[in-house]
């Protein structure tokens, strides 16, 4: 008894015992008001955000690319709908691709209907009606009858064309290979408009790695045509995956035990095959040539499937599978005792769930509000990064000396302004998106703030999910009779009792959570902003700082999840259903540790297996190794449909196990509770079902 005095007085002392209680308290009143007023304020001051953002931005900044006047190329309703794509008069004059995405180019810029298909310089075009016809399409203006030097000294078009094709929108050089000399235009060689014969290879600073530019752009080019021909394909398969998520926790309402074991059983034998048919291709490939090659020597390739041909990459997957299937395996030996009280818990979840079957529903509310503020989020951020003012500087096209070159300009009146009197040769061009108000200069301050917004609201939402379901779950456990004792709609009864007393509490946990995960971006900013600093030492010390942030997130999700449920249950307020929820979990800790992640794991496979049959199916299918060859599209890259009907799978199964977790949380606490308030005597009998206190070893006395 002593130890036990001493443990209780360590971890709290239990809730005593209450005749009358059964299930989460009627009379309640609200919780963390300052909280509640708080949260508030902050959807007040998000909405302000977002208009005073909406007011400002302009998204055509991102969607269509911007000539030297600030005008935007291909723009529906303007003269220049039809001239969609944009033009560079001197694209050596470009560093880098980054520069030409920045808007830096150091060159006139202007928006053309089609980029340059044939390479010409201005005084052989003007020798051809044809060819000169042709080139005023890239001219600011028609220059007349203005000689080819009038015509350079002015501006008015550029003094070569390079053949090119749009990228982004933009016109790059059409740079390619043939035997191993870099080519524009199938040329080896351009005149560059001044008499010179210049290298197709000096265009290549201008673009960066052509090489890969090009590679890229056909892969995702490749990846997009690959989703056009199967997208039907993907959505049957999620849609399938759906109706399989809800088949499995329907078949676990009724058959719990068994479906637990022939889930186990299914996971080892879903990976057993895998590393089988990794083992099988691995030997197949021996004999075939290049197979042998290392994942270092090959490096990294935009074609994936490239991969798939190599030995060592089967190899790779069958030493993952085998170390994953010894993981399991050994986890069942271990656990096997307490998987049986595991499966109780499932199967008293499983009631639970069947007198509680809008619970399973719900999740597409909480997915509705979570669209809405990632969509909110998305457009604010959007129309934030947009809100800047079109910045336009002084560039010298002769390349001479210039005291005003690289100031800030206005194209308006630059004609007539000092500047271009004392540099006649220079231009004023639009260089990028800026400012230099006090709104301009906090804008990264507004961004972070958004960005705190979007999780805050996002974690309510989620937090509101949980406590609705724990409410709602709990009604059933506590409730001595459940056809008599729980409310009609537990699901509503709880949504409303969370709504109207406990907002505050919710945003309090939120509110911490959202802390802690804008401090992570911070970091991750912080990091990305001294990638090239040479301080080890910072670096080591801002990964601990990530590394324990992360671990901290997790503990707070642990933590506020469990305090919700004692809300919903209590109705006290954040901080005292924390304590309460915490010292009840440490005056339990095996079981906790044990018992709790034991469920947690056997959830997992249950997402696993789906995962997996799904994955197998659609592997069969789209790879052609099926017997229905005729219905399989014709794709690039097979691995893109599969990849993306694994992820939705998942996505899908978590949110019909994330209320099979809930229910099992919900019911874990109030099983721990139920075990420290009764003895199973006539006055003060268990709540839980006669399996669980089978498993346990416990009885109920008398009828």
């Amino acid at each position: 008894m002593p130890e036990n005095e001493d443990h209780y007085g360590k971890h709290g002392e239990p809730r005593k015992y209450d005749p009358s209680f059964k299930g989460p308290i009627q009379n309640r009143s609200c919780t963390d008001i300052i909280c509640c007023i708080l949260f508030i304020l902050a959807i007040l001051s998000y909405i302000v955000l977002g208009i005073l953002a909406w007011s400002q931005g302009d998204p055509r900044k991102v969607i269509y690319p911007t000539d030297s006047s600030g005008q935007f190329c291909g723009q529906v309703g303007t003269p220049l709908q039809n001239k969609k794509f944009l033009f560079y008069f001197n694209i050596l004059k470009c560093a880098s691709p980054m520069v030409l995405l920045a808007f830096q180019c150091p060159t006139t810029q202007l928006c053309v209907e089609e980029c340059p298909n044939r390479p010409l310089t201005l005084g052989t075009a003007k020798l051809v009606t044809n060819d000169w016809t042709y080139y005023k399409k890239f001219c600011k203006e028609d220059p007349g009858e203005m000689s080819a030097a009038d015509i350079l000294k002015n501006g008015l078009c550029p003094s070569m064309l390079i053949p090119s094709k749009p990228f982004t929108q933009r016109c790059f050089p059409a740079l390619g290979k043939m035997k191993g000399v870099v080519t524009v235009g199938n040329k080896t060689t351009f005149e560059d408009g001044e008499g010179k014969r210049r290298e197709a290879s000096e265009l290549l600073p201008a673009v960066g790695n052509a090489t890969v530019v090009i590679e890229a752009r056909m892969v995702v080019t490749k990846i997009f045509e690959d989703f056009t021909q199967s997208w039907y394909w993907i959505i049957l398969a999620l849609v399938i995956a759906t109706i399989l998520s809800l088949v499995f926790i329907v078949l676990l309402r009724f058959l719990a035990g068994i479906m637990v074991w022939v889930m186990i059983a299914m996971v080892l034998i879903v990976i057993t095959y895998g590393i089988i048919h990794c083992s099988f291709m691995y030997v197949n490939l021996k004999e075939t040539p290049g197979a042998n090659v290392t994942l270092k020597e090959l490096g990294f390739q935009m074609d994936l499937s490239m991969y798939l041909h190599i030995r060592q990459t089967w190899l790779a997957f069958a030493i993952i599978l085998a170390i994953v299937e010894l993981i399991v395996i050994l986890l069942l030996i271990f656990l096997r005792k307490r998987i049986c009280i595991a499966i109780a818990l499932i199967k008293e979840a499983s009631r639970a769930i069947g007198h509680v079957m809008f619970s399973l529903i719900y999740p597409l509310l909480t997915f509705f509000l979570l669209a809405i503020i990632i969509a909110y989020w998305a457009i604010t951020a959007v129309f934030l990064s947009t809100s800047n003012e079109p910045v336009y500087r002084v560039f010298n096209q002769a390349n001479e000396k210039c005291i005003y070159a690289n100031q800030t300009c206005n194209p308006a009146n630059y004609s007539k302004s000092t500047m271009k009197e004392e540099c006649p040769k220079t231009e004023c061009l639009f260089t990028f998106y800026g400012g230099e108000t006090a709104y301009h200069k906090y804008l990264i301050v507004l961004q972070f703030y958004n960005l705190f917004l979007f999780f805050w609201c996002a974690n309510f939402v989620t937090a509101l999910g949980q406590m609705t379901l724990a409410g709602a779950f709990a009604s059933y456990y506590w409730a001595f009779d459940k056809a008599q004792d729980m409310p009609a709609c537990p699901v509503f009864a709880s949504l409303g009792r969370a709504l109207r007393y406990h907002t505050g509490s919710l945003a309090f946990g939120s509110l911490i959570l959202s802390i802690i995960q804008v401090i992570r971006v911070l970091l991750e900013y912080l990091d990305h902003k001294l990638k090239g600093a040479q301080n080890k030492f910072a670096k080591f010390l801002l990964c601990c700082l990530k590394c324990c942030f992360w671990c901290l997130e997790k503990l707070i999700k642990f933590l506020n999840r469990n305090a919700y449920i004692m809300v919903a249950i209590y109705g006290k307020n954040f901080c005292v259903s924390a304590r309460d929820a915490f010292f009840l979990l440490m005056r339990n800790v095996i079981r906790v540790a044990v018992l709790d992640k034991v469920t947690d794991f056997l959830l997992f496979l249950g997402k696993l297996l789906i995962v997996g049959l799904v994955g197998v199916i659609s592997f069969f299918f789209f790879s052609g190794r099926s017997k229905v060859l005729d219905l399989v599209p014709n794709l690039h890259y097979y691995w893109v449909p599969i990849l993306t009907i694994v992820i939705g799978t998942y996505f899908i199964a978590h949110g019909f196990f994330s209320v099979y977790a809930m229910c099992v949380d919900t019911l874990f606490l109030c099983f721990l509770e139920d075990l420290e308030w009764n003895d199973g005597s006539e006055e003060r009998r268990y709540l839980m079902s006669d399996s669980l206190l089978k498993v346990l070893g416990k009885k109920n006395q008398g009828k």
